[in-house]
């Protein structure tokens, strides 16, 4: 089965691939708009003249990407990577000084002691604590503010 990359207004991914989803075409079998990748939304279809078709009426969508003057047309392999979810704390890194961003330390600033990628979770020793205290929270709890890698 094909997958179609589909030009799209920047910031307009998600809006272009629910207006795709909600079209009653049984030609269409999916939609994918990835975050990390800008202006475009990935379709699953039949062929190129369904999408186009559809395209016509879905405003922010730009036509599909050709090369050569042909449709181009994407595998299944070159998608995959898009489909697995990364957890939230990659890119963490022990010693990174962090901001809490949710939670009852909402506002803190602390510095990342251990890492459990398996769990999500990430330990951190808040700064301001006169006592320091190890305070577990989900990755996606914390934001990094300086990190000791970069």
């Amino acid at each position: 089965m094909p997958i179609f990359a589909v030009k799209t207004t920047a910031r307009q991914e998600r809006t272009v691939a629910d207006m795709i989803a909600t079209k009653d075409f049984a030609e269409i079998h999916a939609v994918l708009a990835p975050d990390s990748l800008t202006s475009y939304v990935m379709v699953e279809a039949d062929d190129d003249g369904i999408v186009t078709r559809v395209l016509e009426e879905i405003p922010h969508a730009r036509g599909l990407v050709e090369s050569g003057g042909m449709v181009g047309t994407s595998s299944m392999s070159e998608v995959e990577h898009f489909l697995s979810p990364t957890p939230d704390v990659e890119g963490i890194a022990e010693g990174d000084i962090v901001e809490l961003i949710a939670g009852p330390f909402k506002g803190e600033k602390a510095r990342v002691q251990r890492i459990d990628e398996t769990k999500d979770q990430v330990t951190v020793e808040l700064y301001e604590a006169t006592v320091p205290i190890p305070v577990t929270v989900r990755g996606d709890q914390i934001r990094v503010l300086d990190s000791e890698e970069r």
